[in-house]
C-alpha cells in the first residue's frame, strides 16, 4: 500500500513556491497554524509557517494516504500507551509520561520521581547542603545537550546555580569547568542511564579528585546521581538519599524531562522547570489528539518526506535567529540523526530510500555570513527552518532585536523569491524552500512546547519511513574498538596501528 502512495507522490505536479501563493490566496491560513500555551492570564504561544515549503494540497492528500497506509494512528496510539515502540530492544518509549501525557502508571512513576527530584532541589537551594554557588553536571549525549540547551535558552540571567556542562572526555573541557568554580561551593551531577559510560564515569572520578585535593572532606557527600541504575550509583560511592532515578523506558536523547533535566532545575528552581515540563505536555496533547495535516509535527514530517524522497534533498538547515537557542542545532543533530539514520525498516527489511537528511545549522545572524552564500546560490537545495522570537532576550535598545527579526525574515524572502541578473554571478534562482517557527518569547513554556514538537516530528518521520527511531547500534561499533584498543590485545588496519604507534597508544 505504502509503495502505492508513493508512486503517487512522484508522479505529482510540483509546482514553484510562487506559483503555489499565486494559485491560492488563503495558503498562508492553510499552512501556518499557532499552538497556545498556558492559561488565559499567562498565554503564550508558538506560530508554526510552512507556507514556503512546496506541500500543496495534492500532497499532502497523499501523505495522508501514506501516514494511514503506515497505520500512523495505531503508532502513535502505542507510544502514548506505553506499549512496546522499540522493538529491536523490546521497550516502550515514555518520554512522555514525564510530562504527564502516558500510560497511567507511567505517568504516576514519573510523578513521584519528580517529586522527590523536586525535594532535593528545594532542599539545595535552602542550603541544606551548605552554600552551592556552582554544579558541574557531568554526563554524555543525551545526559549533556539537553541540559546543556536548556540551560543556555533558560538561565542565561538570573541563575539560581551556575551550572557547568561537562560531556567530552577532553580533559581540557573538565579543567575549563573547574577553573569557572570554586571547590568549596560545588556540587557535582553524574548523568548516566547504566552508570557505567566511560566518559562519564572517567570525568567523575576526575572531578571527586579535584574536590579532594581541594580539601573536600567528602567528596562523594557532592554528589548527585541521575540514573536509571540506582544500584551502580549506590556501589560507585553515592548515598541512596542523592539518587535521582528515571525509568528504562526513557531513552537517552528523549531524558531532558526526567531527572537528567536536575541541571536545569537547579538553575531555574522548580516551579520554572514545572513549566517546562507543562509546555512539553501541550504540544503532547497536541500531537496526540489532532490529525492529519492539522497536526503541526506530522505536517512537517510531510514537509521533511517531500525533500529528501521527492527532491532528493540530503541534508536541512537550521538557523535559530536567537543566541539563546544557539545550541539547539547540535541537539537536533542528535535527535534526528542518531534516531532516523538507519538502513533497515522496523521489521529488519531494507529501507527503501533516503531516511534522515544530515541536520546542521548556526545562529543569526552570523550564519548569513558564513554559509548562506551557498543556500542562495548554491547547487545544493537544502530545505531550511527559521527559528526567532518576537520578544528579545535582553535589555538593550530595541534596534538590535528589529534588525535581527528583520534579517530573518528577509531571508526566507530572498530564498523563495530569489533576483533575476543579466550578472550570472549576481543572480538568485530562488524558489528554495524554508519554515519559520515564531515564539512569542523565549520562555521554559515556549521552549518546552518547541523541543517537544522535534521529538514528536521525528516520530512521525520515523513512522512514514517505517522505521524504528528508538534505538541507536550504529554508535556501538566505534566504543566496541576503542575497548579493544585501551585492552591492547588486537590488530587493526596499518593505517590505524600506524596511528597508534604516532601517539604512544599502541
Amino acid at each position: 500500500m505504502s509503495e502505492a502512495v508513493w508512486t503517487k507522490l512522484q508522479g505529482l505536479e510540483k509546482p514553484t513556491l510562487k506559483a503555489l501563493f499565486d494559485a491560492d490566496p488563503n495558503r498562508l491560513d492553510t499552512f501556518a497554524s499557532r499552538i497556545e500555551l498556558g492559561d488565559e492570564e499567562s498565554s503564550t504561544g508558538i506560530r508554526f509557517d510552512w507556507s514556503k515549503t512546496h506541500l500543496d494540497g495534492a500532497h499532502v492528500a497523499a501523505f495522508e494516504e501514506l501516514a494511514e497506509a503506515m497505520d500512523f494512528d495505531g503508532r502513535r496510539a502505542a507510544l502514548f500507551g506505553g506499549e512496546i515502540v522499540n522493538p529491536t530492544e523490546g521497550r516502550a518509549a515514555e518520554h512522555t509520561a514525564q510530562r504527564g501525557v502516558g500510560k497511567d502508571e507511567s505517568v504516576r512513576l514519573a510523578a513521584e520521581n519528580h517529586h522527590r527530584m523536586a525535594a532535593i532541589v528545594e532542599a539545595i537551594h535552602r542550603g541544606a547542603m551548605g552554600e552551592v554557588k556552582h554544579l558541574i553536571h557531568i554526563g554524555i549525549g543525551g545526559s549533556a545537550l539537553g541540559p546543556a540547551l536548556a540551560v543556555d535558552a533558560l538561565a542565561r540571567e538570573g541563575a539560581l546555580v551556575d551550572v557547568h556542562v561537562v560531556s567530552n572526555i577532553d580533559g581540557c573541557a573538565l579543567e575549563e569547568a573547574f577553573a569557572a568554580c570554586d571547590p568549596a561551593t560545588t556540587m557535582l551531577a553524574v548523568a548516566s542511564k547504566t552508570f557505567t559510560t566511560i566518559e562519564t564515569m572517567t570525568n567523575a572520578e576526575s572531578a571527586i579528585s579535584w574536590l579532594r585535593e581541594s580539601g573536600v572532606e567528602d567528596p562523594y557527600g557532592r554528589v548527585v546521581a541521575l540514573t536509571a541504575s540506582p544500584r551502580k550509583a549506590i556501589e560507585w560511592g553515592v548515598d541512596e538519599t542523592r539518587i535521582l532515578p528515571f525509568s528504562e523506558s526513557v531513552g537517552g536523547r528523549y531524558s531532558l524531562w526526567s531527572s537528567i533535566g536536575f541541571p536545569v532545575a537547579m538553575a531555574l528552581g522548580w516551579p520554572d522547570f514545572a513549566e517546562f515540563l507543562a509546555g512539553a505536555a501541550a504540544m503532547d496533547e497536541h500531537f496526540r489528539d489532532t490529525d492529519g495535516m492539522a497536526n503541526l509535527p506530522l505536517r512537517a514530517a510531510f514537509g521533511d518526506q517531500y525533500y529528501t524522497r521527492l527532491r532528493g534533498c540530503q541534508t536541512r538547515a537550521v538557523f535559530a535567529y536567537d543566541e539563546r537557542l544557539a545550541l539547539l542545532p547540535d541537539y537536533l543533530q542528535q535527535l534526528e540523526m542518531e534516531s532516523n539514520g538507519k538502513s533497515v525498516k522496523a521489521d529488519g527489511s531494507p529501507v527503501d530510500g533516503p531516511t534522515a537528511p544530515i541536520t546542521w545549522g548556526g545562529v543569526g545572524t552570523d550564519a548569513q555570513h558564513a554559509v548562506f552564500q551557498l543556500l542562495h546560490q548554491g547547487t545544493n537545495v537544502v530545505p531550511v527552518d527559521f527559528i526567532a522570537s518576537i520578544a528579545p532576550g535582553h535589555d538593550l535598545a530595541f534596534d538590535h532585536h528589529r534588525i535581527l527579526l528583520s534579517n530573518c525574515f528577509a531571508q526566507g524572502a530572498a530564498l523563495m523569491a530569489g533576483k533575476a541578473s543579466e550578472d550570472p554571478a549576481r543572480a538568485y534562482p530562488g524558489d528554495r524552500p524554508s519554515a519559520t517557527i515564531l515564539l512569542d518569547e523565549v520562555s521554559p513554556a515556549t521552549f518546552g512546547a518547541l523541543v517537544a514538537f522535534h521529538e514528536h516530528r521525528t516520530f512521525a518521520n520515523a513512522v512514514l519511513m517505517g522505521i524504528n527511531p528508538f534505538d541507536q547500534f550504529g554508535v556501538e561499533l566505534g566504543k566496541e574498538i576503542a575497548k579493544q584498543i585501551e585492552q591492547g590485545n588486537t590488530t587493526f588496519d596499518p593505517s590505524t596501528e600506524a596511528l597508534l604507534a604516532l601517539a604512544g597508544i599502541s
